[in-house]
């Protein structure tokens, strides 16, 4: 059996980098199921950081992340794009974005169309364009986090399926297919899986509910390099579309479809959705798809991460629910994490953001 202070489940973006912000300060070992880390959710992000995504605490650990960020980064420009009768809605997301002081200009019809100039008319009647936003490099992240772990004398462990999980006494115990492991503290950092893992635990689910979300991708229109154009975002239902490269482009309807934890695939009638779309909104005509793939995006009730303790089980930490915003608020949330796991006091900047341990405790779900 192999001992440490901390035993991590889960080795996707959340799991690694509050690892590897705990490390300078216990021995940690992460255990990952699959081959590699972040082989789920985490290995099928298209991540562009921006703050068209996810509720105002969201918005925060966002805004609290993208210094840290910008080393994984490319700056690329999102625009925001509203439809007549979505102009309220643009209006809300304008407020936000003028919240957080981002390069952000509101502009018509004719300018999207000069930034992006496969729109339809119809389909942009006046947008929001964003020069601050950030295209990341998942790979280095993921890389960067677990450096980072082993530098501190902390372990990653692929291949490592949890089949058991049961407290004796102070210490948790954890049975996987290629071994047992043991600690004091135990992260659950799994995912889709998070719910299934906590009740593996004796630990009431907290209703971590994971959903599809398709992407595919296909070739720009003859030799049209696309590469400046930005990241297009519908403000309501619709679709989100950006390049990859010089003459790929890579879209989603932005779907969000119930899903059991599972290795998600993409499903035909998701990605003639994404296409449809796309086509719909922009003279682009999508001959053939290159590729496309789903991941699970894992939610909470209320769409907030659940990062704390578990009420009546000493040692278990949640930290989970990260849901469309894994990588762009991991910076910030990994130091919450951290604090929780190491019982330090919560970061005095998150807590001058207005933000509280409370609001991501497992114990607002009843857990």
């Amino acid at each position: 059996m192999e001992t440490a202070d901390v035993l991590v489940i889960g080795g996707g973006i959340a799991g690694l980098s509050a690892a590897a912000r705990v490390a300078p300060d216990a021995r940690v070992i992460v255990i990952e199921a699959e081959a590699a880390a972040g082989y789920h959710a985490s290995g099928r992000s298209v991540a562009f950081a921006h703050y068209g995504l996810g509720n105002e605490p969201v918005r925060d650990l966002t805004a609290m992340s993208m210094a840290e960020l910008a080393a994984f980064a490319t700056v690329h420009p999102a625009l925001h794009i509203a439809s007549a009768q979505e102009t309220a809605a643009l209006d809300a997301l304008e407020a936000v974005h003028r919240r957080y002081g981002c390069h952000t200009m509101r502009i018509g019809a004719d300018e999207a169309q000069a930034l992006m100039p496969v729109l339809k008319a119809k389909a942009c009647a006046a947008a929001l364009v964003e020069h601050g936003s950030l295209k990341l490099d998942t790979n280095a992240m993921l890389h960067a986090c677990a450096t980072s772990l082993k530098a501190a004398g902390g372990t990653l462990v692929t291949g490592a399926r949890v089949t058991g999980i049961a407290q004796c006494g102070q210490i948790w115990h954890a049975e996987t297919s290629v071994g047992d492991f043991a600690a004091p503290i135990l992260v659950n950092a799994a995912g889709a899986w998070a719910d299934a893992v906590a009740q593996m635990a004796g630990i009431a689910p907290l209703g971590i509910e994971p959903r599809r979300r398709t992407v595919i991708s296909f070739a720009a229109p003859g030799d049209m390099d696309v590469s400046t154009w930005p990241f297009t975002k519908t403000v309501g239902e619709g679709f989100y579309l950006l390049p990859e490269g010089r003459g790929g482009l890579l879209a989603s309807s932005m779907d969000q479809t119930r899903s059991a934890p599972c290795d998600a695939a993409a499903e035909e009638f998701d990605i003639a959705i994404a296409a449809d779309r796309v086509e719909q909104a922009t003279t682009l005509a999508i001959r053939r798809i290159s590729h496309s793939w789903a991941g699970l995006r894992s939610f909470a009730p209320d769409e907030l991460p659940v990062v704390g303790q578990a009420t009546g089980a000493p040692g278990f930490v949640w930290c989970a629910g990260q849901g469309g915003a894994g990588f762009q608020s991991a910076p910030t949330l990994a130091r919450i994490a951290a604090a929780a796991v190491l019982g330090m006091p919560f970061p005095e900047d998150c807590a001058a953001g207005g933000l509280s341990p409370e609001t991501f405790s497992p114990k607002r779900l009843g857990g």
